[in-house]
């Protein structure tokens, strides 16, 4: 899911100024911290928030065939 997260931030932004922490929680949750440029991160939050919602959708897709949950925190590097 690591993998799927960068490459969904490295295309909305065109930046490869970001880092991603994976941080595994109790009960199958994962939680990803990602740190980006703050010059981006407008970018990944989009308007109205629609452009986080749906990275969160798409790894949250991806995180039921693992039978996991996901959690995203945006952050300035």
């Amino acid at each position: 899911m690591k993998k799927l997260l960068e490459f969904l931030i490295e295309n909305v932004t065109g930046s490869k100024n970001f880092n991603v922490e994976e941080i595994s929680e109790d009960d199958g949750v994962v939680k990803f911290e990602v740190k980006i440029d703050p010059q981006v991160i407008g970018l990944i939050i989009g308007k109205g928030g629609k452009t986080i919602k749906n990275i969160r959708r798409i790894l949250s897709i991806k995180a039921v065939t693992e039978k996991k949950n996901v959690r995203i925190e945006v952050n300035p590097l």
